[in-house]
């Protein structure tokens, strides 16, 4: 049972929209992976208020918990909820893509709260690894937690790391999959089918649970539970809208990486709020 009260989901609400309203800023001047940023921000902010042991005080701290943002080009929201915790101020955002900052599509351990630079997908698992059983070998309680997307899932060290976390029974992990279904511009049923997805989870030996990826009330409840089983990992299947707040844009496989006009970033905040739907005329940015 959630022992969160309406009144702390109401602050995480508050927060996790203004971490979108950084997302939706970070998407002109050269774009940003706006789709996928958009449906994990909930899980962001929720594992920085409320899981994770994180703070701006206790970076250097070998006693804190660490996340991982496996699914890097997502970091708009890692580094909206950054901006929102105080590890960085806001107005840092602005220099998303400049040349004279960190702040750029993919993690960068030069802000303060990344742990590790990630891009190429499929790789942050195996160092998650590496960190919880330093940890372990230490008699430290860290948890350390995992954030992969769903398309991630095709790489095959995801199962290699699956197989080695299970073997070493890490049960101080957790591996949380961003389901929102798509890959890049395509969804992931119609590319390589994934389901079912928790029973193959549960074939390379490890503990699995699935949540509402939105619902502040639902990930407390799972959280609380972790972990699952002592000597198993614990995997939480986050079922998530790619898109979310963003009617015009949301589970649209065309909207996976945007560049939008100063215009139409002003109009997407409007519609974030409520105020009526946006029209849009720019195209969707590929980048290879």
């Amino acid at each position: 049972m959630s022992v969160l009260t309406k009144e702390e989901i109401q602050e995480l609400e508050k927060k996790a929209l203004k971490v979108r309203e950084h997302i939706i800023r970070m998407s002109a001047n050269g774009g940003c992976f706006i789709g996928a940023s958009l449906s994990c921000t909930d899980l962001i902010v929720y594992l920085y208020s409320k899981f994770l042991n994180i703070s701006k005080e206790n970076l250097n701290d070998p006693a804190r918990d660490y996340l991982f943002l496996s699914k890097g080009h997502d970091v708009p929201a890692l580094y909206g909820t950054l901006a929102e915790m105080g590890f960085i101020e806001s107005q840092r955002l602005q220099n998303h893509l400049k040349t004279n900052d960190y702040i750029y599509w993919h993690p960068n351990k030069n802000i303060p709260g990344v742990e590790f630079h990630s891009g190429s997908l499929g790789h942050l698992f195996a160092v998650a690894i590496g960190v919880a059983l330093d940890c372990r070998i230490k008699n430290q309680k860290n948890k350390i937690v995992v954030l992969v997307g769903d398309g991630e899932l095709n790489e095959g060290s995801v199962w290699e790391s699956c197989l080695v976390s299970s073997a070493y029974k890490l049960d101080n992990m957790v591996i949380i999959v961003d389901r929102n279904h798509f890959q890049a511009n395509i969804e992931t049923e119609r590319l390589i089918p994934l389901e079912p997805l928790e029973d193959k989870f549960e074939s390379f030996g490890l503990a699995t649970g699935s949540i509402n990826g939105h619902s502040f009330a639902e990930m407390d409840r799972m959280f609380s539970q972790i972990p699952f089983n002592a000597g198993k990992p614990s995997v939480i299947i986050a079922n998530t809208l790619r898109g979310k707040g963003l009617p015009s844009i949301q589970s649209r496989a065309d909207r996976w990486f945007c560049n939008f006009s100063e215009s139409e970033v002003e109009s997407l905040l409007n519609e974030l709020h409520g105020n009526g739907i946006t029209e849009l005329t720019s195209e969707t940015l590929t980048v290879r």
